[in-house]
Formats: C-alpha cells, sequence, structure tokens
C-alpha cells in the first residue's frame, strides 16, 4: 500500500500538518509493535485506510493495523477510509464490518485510488479543523433563527401524534439561495427524492408528497400526520419526524429512548446531505441545533427494555416535554458529519432531562 501511504503523507504535509509513519521512526530500542501504538498515542488524529488485505495477525491474534485501531478507538478522532470495489479476505471483512458499524462519530469515506485517496484525506482534514474550531459565529442569532423554524404550535397536525421537531440553521447570516433557486422544481424534486431513497429516509414511499411554498420557504409534507421538510433562502432547515408510540394500555402511552435516538440520527443526516446540497462551498461555517418533542405532553418516557419488562407502567409527567422550549446545541458545520453520533446522544439526553425534569 505505499503508493496509498504516499497520498496520505502527501495530504497532511500540504494542510501543514506533522505525519507520524512507521517508516520514518528509525532505529529504536523497542520492538515495532510498542513504537507503533506509541505513535498512535502521541498523535493528534488517526488516518486508516483500508484495502483488501488484512495482514499477518500478531501474538494478540490481530494484524499491526487492528491493533492500531483498536489503541485509538474511542481516545483519538479517526478518519476511515475504504477501497472501493475490492474483495476483501475473511479477517479483512471482520475488521470493515468492525470499523463501518461503529456509530459515534468515525467519518467514513470509499475511495478509488491513490489520487482520489489523497483528495479526500486532504478535504476530510479540513473539515475536522473547521469542527474543532473555537467559537461559533454570532451563536445568539443563529439559534434564534433555529429556534423561530420549529412552529410553535402543531398547526395542521392532530394533537395526539408525537413528533419529533428539528432544525438546524447556519451562519454567518446570508441568503444561501435565490428566490429562482428555491421555486426551481428540481429542488424539491432532489429533496422529495432523498427523503424517500436516500440514507436518510424520511418519507414513506406508499404516501403521496405534498410541495409548496410559503414565502420564501420551501414545504414538502406527507399526509396531515405525516413527516414534513422546510427550507428557508438562508439554509435554515427544519423537520418534523412522527414518532410511533407503543400500543396504548389504560389509555396511557410511552416514548421510547430507543426509536427517538434513531429519529434524531436520521434528521441530522438528512440535515447534512440538503446543506451541502445548497451550499456545497460552505459559506455556513457553524450551524445552530434545536429539537423538542411535540404533542405528546401526557407520554412516559421509556428505555425500550423498561417497556417490555413493564409495558403496563408508565411514569406519567404532568406537563410533559412538549411545555418546554426546544434543547439547543451549536457547533462548527462539519460536526454535523464529523461528530453526527455524539450530537445525536447529547439532543437525546437534553431532551430526556427537560422530560423528566
Amino acid at each position: 500500500m505505499q503508493p496509498l501511504r504516499h497520498a496520505a503523507r502527501a495530504a497532511v504535509i500540504t494542510l501543514r500538518h506533522e505525519p507520524l509513519m512507521a517508516e520514518d521512526f528509525g532505529a529504536q530500542p523497542q520492538p515495532p509493535q510498542v513504537a507503533c501504538l506509541g505513535g498512535v498515542r502521541q498523535a493528534d488524529l488517526v488516518v486508516l485506510i483500508l484495502g483488501e488485505s488484512y495482514g499477518a495477525a500478531q501474538s494478540s491474534g490481530l494484524s499491526a493495523t487492528h491493533e492500531e485501531y483498536r489503541e485509538a478507538r474511542g481516545r483519538k478522532p479517526i478518519l476511515a477510509f475504504v477501497q472501493r470495489d475490492i474483495q476483501p479476505d475473511a479477517r479483512q471483512k471482520e475488521f470493515l464490518d468492525e470499523v463501518q458499524s461503529w456509530e459515534t462519530g468515525l467519518f467514513r469515506e470509499g475511495f478509488s485510488g491513490a489520487e482520489d485517496l489523497q483528495t479526500s484525506i486532504t478535504r476530510a482534514l479540513h473539515d475536522h479543523e473547521l469542527a474543532t474550531a473555537v467559537g461559533p459565529v454570532d451563536e445568539k442569532d443563529i439559534t434564534a433563527r433555529a429556534v423561530v423554524a420549529l412552529p410553535v404550535k402543531e398547526r395542521g397536525y392532530h394533537s395526539g401524534t408525537a413528533a419529533l421537531m428539528l432544525a438546524v440553521a447556519g451562519g454567518p447570516r446570508q441568503p444561501i439561495l435565490r428566490p429562482q433557486e428555491i421555486e426551481n422544481p428540481s429542488l424539491a424534486e432532489d429533496m422529495q427524492k432523498e427523503s424517500i431513497f436516500g440514507q436518510a429516509r424520511l418519507f414513506d414511499p406508499k404516501k403521496g408528497t405534498d410541495t409548496q411554498l410559503d414565502g420564501g420557504t420551501l414545504v414538502l409534507t406527507q399526509e396531515r400526520d405525516g413527516a414534513r421538510i422546510t427550507l428557508d433562502e438562508q439554509g435554515t432547515v427544519a423537520l418534523r419526524l412522527p414518532l410511533t408510540p407503543p400500543e396504548k394500555d389504560y389509555g396511557f402511552s410511552a416514548l421510547i429512548e430507543e426509536d427517538i435516538h434513531q429519529r434524531i440520527m436520521v434528521a441530522l443526516q438528512y440535515a447534512v446531505w440538503l446543506l451541502d446540497r445548497v451550499d456545497p462551498t460552505q459559506r455556513l461555517s457553524h450551524v445552530a441545533i434545536t429539537a423538542r418533542i411535540a404533542a405528546a405532553d401526557y407520554a412516559g418516557w421509556r428505555t425500550r427494555q423498561q417497556q417490555e419488562a413493564s409495558p403496563r407502567r408508565v411514569s406519567i409527567s404532568g406537563r410533559g416535554g412538549g411545555g418546554n422550549g426546544p434543547v439547543q446545541i451549536s457547533r462548527p458545520r462539519p460536526a454535523l458529519r464529523l461528530e453526527a453520533g455524539p450530537l445525536a446522544q447529547d439532543l437525546l439526553v437534553l431532551l430526556r432531562r427537560q422530560w423528566r425534569d
């Protein structure tokens, strides 16, 4: 994989960082394993490149690369790149499954060759720099616009349909879409296509979709209680995703924590796609994310395990989370992609805390 390692080195140097690579360690009075794992601990970030060969198993039963990955996981940011159109051996397939099933913010991208890899690593490192930058721009303004994007009242929806409301506003404040662009039918078509067939599936393919313009805001909805997507000319994205509670017992219902977490993840993934679609050069460098749960004031909050263990026991809040304002998080925009897992978990904890309070 020497050409690929050269490409990685070039990407790191291009952005004026220092690459730590085994071939540069020189003579050391310690085994290669100790030297390489020490390099991982010394690094600020780890770039993981995976092809079709697993490599020789060491005394641990893992390859050297697998040991380095295990050392970095949970301790260092990892940018992972997986070669396309390969036939991985059995051990490498297991390794790939382990890397690709990890959902705590690991950045994964495919590449076809050395030149493609160098471009991808350069872009990912740049995004990481932005994501870890200190201090968002006009945080109060961005957050206020995100809050405004969430409906205060559930106009047009049945009051008994619980829903996750999530909005993402960007800054600095500026027009992202011209009136002609937001009225272009291709934008609504792309948004609908991604919401049904993309990685972040918000809409039900069996239901019809209604598209309309409300002033300078594009609105896509599915039926009266269905999902809803809005996008305005400043690039503010607002989503309404129905939450399906379990069957009611004695007239009460519960919100299931795992279902809420899954809907938050889907909402963030769609927001990433839509922002990349309308603002590919990232004029919006920072984002504010707001979320609330609507139309479920008297529902309990439970984990799936709690619900299955005692489905007829639900702790009911007199007011519920619907009586409070939305929870809020501000971040540099690349964090939407690079830290989607931690962001979703933080939003979930804030919503749960608010609900139980």
